[in-house]
């Protein structure tokens, strides 16, 4: 008999990687992808499922504890793995509320179902649930920001400093929290930024990708020298689906591509493809484009994952360099687009 595994924010960016993937590699898992189908989330980035024996896509909001309850029992859930979050910091500025409800009240409805489906009460795991667990995606934004040197560990003090960054460290409390008092089967990942396709439109570099064709001004908050550490997202996939199955209980792993860039050299780089790929009418670079404007509010300064963790009791290591990622990522985002006109 096939194993149901609920999978949310499927048709997200990381979960729309993430599901076809699972899916051709686990054939004995039944996955039920449970998406609300937001402005974010798209069912075409998943359209490789449709059809497979071993896939249901559900419609839904994380928030409906009838609707959560109602896939538990009827599919008999025995893993999840919890994509389903608000993750615009822009739009956490604007509208806070949202990101509360989703990320923190979404997050707690989950795994209480889970946990009063997997477990008789505190410690005790029902009969046959032995092998139950719940992972949780969360991201490096929880730990505040960093200066010019150090990185993130899984032992760096949280300093959430958006809404955004608030509610995921609250989620990740809610996880701790069921673990030490309920003894529930639970792992964690923190991840860097990812990047990749079927990123939505509103995110930096398919955001870029976008402006430029259009000839449109390339908008870079403050001086562009903002750092992330870019992690490509199929390689994000593989260490989840590592974790996931081999990952100690209660325990957390940060994901990061070690590919420190300034947002200024991603748009250079976004910016030197193009030229190449798709060059202009004008015979000019797309970098004379670029416009700088003003920072965003509290914008955290540098992020940098160090994966040690993950990289040396799991043994996962990134497949991707940020050259090579990148460049399948634009050409990912040209033919995509190409194909919309």
């Amino acid at each position: 008999m096939s194993k149901s595994i609920l999978v949310t924010g499927g048709a997200g960016f990381i979960g729309s990687n993430f599901v076809p993937y699972f899916v051709e590699k686990y054939s004995d898992y039944h996955v039920i992808n449970l998406d609300k189908l937001t402005y974010a989330g798209n069912l075409d980035n998943v359209k490789e499922c449709e059809g497979k024996s071993n896939y249901t896509f559900v419609q839904g909001d994380i928030c409906d504890r009838e609707l959560i309850e109602k896939l538990f029992n009827e599919y008999d859930i025995r893993g999840v793995i919890h994509f389903a979050a608000e993750s615009h910091v822009d739009n956490s500025i604007k509208n806070p509320g949202a990101f509360i409800k989703t990320n923190i009240n979404g997050t707690f409805t989950l795994i209480d179902v889970a946990f009063r489906h997997w477990m008789q009460g505190p410690n005790k795991v029902k009969p046959g649930y032995e092998d139950c667990r719940f992972h949780h995606i969360s991201t490096d934004e929880v730990y505040g920001t960093l200066g010019e040197t150090g990185f993130f560990t899984e032992n760096t003090a949280y300093a959430p400093n958006s809404p955004y960054s608030a509610s995921k460290a609250s989620s990740d409390f809610i996880f701790r929290a069921y673990h030490h008092t309920y003894g529930m089967n639970v792992t964690t990942s923190n991840c860097s930024n990812n990047y990749g396709p079927k990123q939505h439109n509103e995110k930096l570099i398919p955001h870029i990708i976008k402006l430029a064709l259009s000839e449109q001004a390339l908008p870079v908050y403050g001086k562009g020298n903002n750092i992330r550490d870019w992690l490509y997202v199929l390689d994000h996939c593989k260490a989840i689906d590592l974790i996931y199955h081999t990952g100690v209980s209660g325990e957390t792993y940060n994901v990061g591509g070690r590919n420190e860039r300034t947002n200024i050299v991603i748009v250079n780089k976004v910016c030197e493809i193009l030229d190449q790929e798709r060059p202009r009418a004008n015979g000019k670079s797309y970098k004379e484009l670029i416009s700088f404007v003003q920072d965003r509010a509290g914008h955290d300064f540098r992020y940098a994952i160090d994966a040690t963790k993950l990289e040396t009791e799991l043994g996962w290591k990134a497949d991707e360099t940020f050259d090579t990622g990148i460049v399948k990522t634009v050409e990912w985002y040209l033919i995509r687009m190409n194909d919309e006109s």
